[in-house]
């Protein structure tokens, strides 16, 4: 499997990150931010050991990078959707026809570099945090467990820990939100148990 070539990106200064900017936090820590009503403002690329698997997931990695690198022209914009799309960088784990891709790029950029729809998170670690998966989660599980249980809190927990690289289990779902196996089974949609299994095929 090709290692990710994210240094490219980096030497010519590509933003493929950016922390909210107009939600204010709830709660501020040396270690993290958390958002009680969630935010939408968070984008973070390439954090995760995670490939880009699908169509769908490339080309919204595509509106995201143009959203935060709205000023470069179309043309330096294609070259770095080029770069991503070839498998060889380590970026995806399919191969693209070059007439679906010039079509994906056409589109993204007559989209005009608005914020993409983004995935709602509560929790944000800050860089150089320095906490280990466990310390991150039990974290986690203090501050997503304390609120009536729903599925918007299930799915909450999900992205949490497949964020940090974890894999979701029904028994793991359980003991962070601190209810039983039998509850969690309960709650989970067809939606949801879905969106578990695409979270943890990119794991």
């Amino acid at each position: 499997m090709s290692h990710r070539k994210i240094e490219w990106l980096n030497d010519r200064r590509i933003i493929y990150r950016k922390d909210p900017v107009n939600d204010v936090p709830t709660i501020s820590t040396k270690h993290y931010n958390y958002y009680e009503n969630g935010t939408y403002e968070h984008y973070h690329l390439f954090s995760s050991r995670s490939k880009i698997t699908t169509y769908k997931s490339l080309k919204w990695h595509l509106l995201v990078l143009k959203y935060l690198n709205d000023d470069l022209l179309d043309l330096e914009f294609a070259s770095i959707c080029h770069f991503l799309a070839d498998k060889e960088n380590g970026f995806v784990t399919f191969f693209i026809k070059d007439k679906l891709l010039h079509e994906m790029i056409k589109d993204v950029i007559n989209q005009g570099g608005d914020p993409p729809i983004n995935k709602k998170r509560k929790i944000i670690f800050k860089d150089y945090n320095l906490l280990s998966f466990e310390e991150k989660m039990k974290i986690v599980g203090k501050l997503i467990g304390r609120q009536k249980l729903s599925k918007e809190k299930i799915y909450s927990m999900m992205l949490e820990i497949n964020d940090m690289g974890g894999k979701i289990s029904i028994q793991y779902l359980a003991d962070l939100l601190g209810c039983s196996i039998r509850t969690i089974h309960r709650n989970m949609t067809k939606e949801l148990r879905k969106e578990k299994t695409l979270l943890n095929e990119k794991i």
